[in-house]
Formats: C-alpha cells, structure tokens, sequence
C-alpha cells in the first residue's frame, strides 16, 4: 500500500511539473481568457464583444439597429465563432500581461476626450478574473490591444454584411468588397481568414458579378489576417 502511494504521489507530481512547464514555455495560463467590449450608442454595431481563449477560440457577439433612423426599433445581432490564428493569440495575451491583466486603472481621466465608445478589457484564468473600462487609454499596450480587437471587429463585421449581400442584394456586393480591400492595405483588418467562408462563396456563386469574384478571390490571396 505504501509503495502505491509513492507511485500516485510521483504521478501527480509529475503531471503537475509537466503542466508547468508548458505554461511557462507558451506564457499562457490555461483555460484563460481575454475579453474586449465596445458600446458605443449610434454607431454600427452599437455594441459587441471578443472573447479570446487561450486555445484560440473565439466568440464574436455584435449587436445594432438595422436602420440608422431613429424611430426605428429593428435590431441586428450577429454571433460568429472561430479559431485564431496563433500569432494573433499569442500577441493579445502579451499584451494584456504587459497592461498588467488589467487589474487597475486603464483610462485617461485628461478632460476634453471625444467619447469613442465605452470599451471594457477583461482578464480570467484560474488565478484572476479582472476587468477595467475606459473611453480612452494612455497606455501603450491597451492602445495596441484596443487597436487589433476593432481591426479583428471590422474584419468581421465585413463578414456579416458580405452574407447578407450575397442572399439579398448581389449587386452591393462590389461596393463592400472595394471598401475592403481599401481597409486591407491599409492594415486595418486583420484574421481575414475568419471570414474564408463567405468570400470561397463569393467566388464560386457564377450570379455574382466578375469584378466582385476577383475582389474575394484577391482577399482570400493577400489577407493572410496580419
């Protein structure tokens, strides 16, 4: 019985220094999770939110009038869930380790700030579940992370109309495709390839126009998603 204990006690200690090892050799803890959420009234979407998993996974939730128009009370929602690409996750969590996990303060209380939206940074693992709100910071790393969770929301969002257009009303599709591939030499998208599945249809749907095929097809080649 004792030698069986030794046995079970070498195990666990084992399986405990393996894990150890792994998280200092990736930097991530695991079953963490960084969280991005943007309200900002007016605005398409009015809100949304990026949950990014240690594994790579993500959700996407966004939600928004369908009209600009006031009286309006048609809503929008949109839910999209992917993987990452390594590079990008890798970077969100160095990110969020170099603002600390956001357990203080990351807003600048500078007066005079245009209101941007009410953005919220959240961190949780096993050891912290943390979470700051700010219109706009001064600190490097939330601006960088703050940057790369919009440019992930607009690829997205590209996403999600290009859908729509493509079963409703083909002939706007160019329109939206030229203004996205506008924003991706500028280097405002990013992860393009989270959105693959509505551009392969775009190009092998033969009632859409020539030009907007070549436009998905050009995307699906350069938008590597950095």
């Amino acid at each position: 019985m004792a030698s069986f204990r030794i046995f079970w006690l070498l195990a666990i200690s084992s399986t405990i220094i393996s894990s150890t090892q792994v998280c200092s050799q990736t930097g991530v803890q695991p079953a963490a999770a960084v969280t991005f959420a943007d309200d900002f009234p007016g605005s398409q979407p009015e809100h949304y939110s990026i949950r990014v998993q240690s594994d790579g996974s993500v959700r996407y939730k966004s939600s928004g009038r369908v009209s600009s128009d006031a009286n309006s009370d048609d809503s929008d929602s949109f839910d999209h869930d992917f993987t990452l690409d390594a590079e990008t996750r890798e970077k969100i969590f160095a990110l969020a380790a170099k603002a600390g996990y956001f357990q203080n303060d990351v807003a600048s209380h500078r007066k005079g700030l245009a209101f941007t939206g009410k953005k919220t940074l959240s961190y949780d693992d096993a050891h912290r579940s943390t979470e700051s709100s700010y219109n706009f910071s001064e600190i490097p790393a939330v601006q960088e992370l703050t940057s790369l969770m919009q440019s992930l929301s607009a690829t997205l969002e590209f996403g999600h109309r290009l859908d729509y257009d493509r079963r409703y009303q083909k002939l706007a599709l160019d329109d939206e495709l030229k203004r996205m591939e506008e924003m991706a030499r500028d280097h405002q998208l990013i992860e393009i390839s989270a959105i693959q599945p509505i551009l392969d249809q775009i190009v092998a749907d033969p009632s859409v126009m020539n030009v907007s095929r070549a436009r998905a097809q050009r995307l699906l080649e350069n938008g590597s998603g950095h």
